[in-house]
């Protein structure tokens, strides 16, 4: 039991710690502690109103989506195809980052290519498709394609360089972290 407690713990010690200080600032400062706990309690609600969709379809990738199908995407041999999916999986995405990360990890526990993993986060916090089009109207169809052509440049070449600097033992690593990030 005491094991389990201090388990649990130590997976939401950022957790606990922020609501630590949220009741300090409360007790020393009330009108600061209080806009403070109006702003967590406004955020995890926004969350809980993202993070539930997210959870349900991932589920459902991850059940219907067999490991050798999203290796021939998304894997090493995937070339172009596998980055044009990761483009628009994080273009057409709806929610914040934050929303990202279990999509990245199902995608590397499915095999998925650590750079093509990159372009998808890449692209999930830069290249929305209502962003562009948001771009496009108020300012201008040349500013959009500009700056969506060196989001796509870059999003690609830091990915890339991103995987070739890692080395074999660091890509195991993360590879091997998602494996394990059920338990």
């Amino acid at each position: 039991m005491r094991t389990k407690v201090l388990r649990l713990v130590k997976r939401y010690k950022i957790f606990l710690l922020l609501a630590v200080l949220n009741v300090a600032i409360l007790t020393f400062h009330p009108q600061v502690g209080a806009k403070s706990i109006q702003l967590t309690w406004s955020s995890l609600l926004e969350m809980l109103s993202v993070l539930p969709p997210i959870f349900i379809l991932l589920g459902l990738l991850d059940v219907w989506v067999e490991k050798e199908t999203m290796i021939k995407y998304m894997g090493d041999n995937s070339g172009l195809i596998g980055v044009l999916l990761a483009f628009f999986l994080g273009s057409a995405a709806a929610g914040p980052l934050y929303a990202a990360f279990p999509v990245a990890g199902v995608l590397l526990k499915k095999g998925s290519k650590l750079s093509n993993v990159l372009i998808m986060l890449g692209a999930w916090s830069t290249t929305k498709i209502p962003l562009i089009l948001f771009e496009a109207s108020a300012l201008g169809f040349k500013f959009m394609l500009l700056r969506l052509v060196l989001d796509i440049v870059g999003i690609a070449f830091i990915s890339y360089f991103i995987e070739k600097m890692l080395s074999k033992e660091e890509k195991g690593a993360i590879y091997q972290n998602v494996l394990t990030m059920d338990e």
